[in-house]
């Protein structure tokens, strides 16, 4: 008897590099992009050791919404909210429009920049 095992065809397809967008979802640019802030967010949040209670005062929001936020559940999050906590968690966000081609669509993303200190009254005051 042939003990060889016949190994399964299967279908691979590329991915676009949004997965929300492979998966045909509305709004899948956005979808993405706050999902991109939103794993900042929990990177902040696990390299601070901080507990959903602390992180929820912090943000001020209760624990149930940074328990919806960490497992990636996006509904009820607006780009601006997500901007506000990642300012609570001690971020700076800074939003870039660079030119871009007349006919070319634009993008959204983020990226993560290494802290560069101000110079002396680069900043007015708070």
């Amino acid at each position: 008897m042939d003990k060889r095992v016949k190994k399964a065809e299967i279908a691979v397809e590329r991915s676009s590099g949004n997965v929300f967008e492979d998966l045909g979802l509305p709004d899948s640019g956005e979808l993405l992009f706050k999902s991109d802030i939103v794993s900042r967010i929990a990177s902040i949040i696990e390299r601070r050791s901080l507990t959903q209670t602390a992180t929820a005062k912090l943000l001020g929001v209760s624990q149930a919404d940074v328990s919806d936020l960490v497992r990636g559940k996006l509904k009820g999050f607006s780009t601006d909210r997500l901007f506000r906590f990642l300012n609570a968690l001690g971020q700076d966000v800074e939003i870039s429009m660079p030119r871009r081609l007349r006919g070319s669509r634009g993008l959204l993303r983020v990226i993560a920049a290494k802290r560069v200190p101000p110079t002396a009254g680069a900043r007015g005051k708070r």
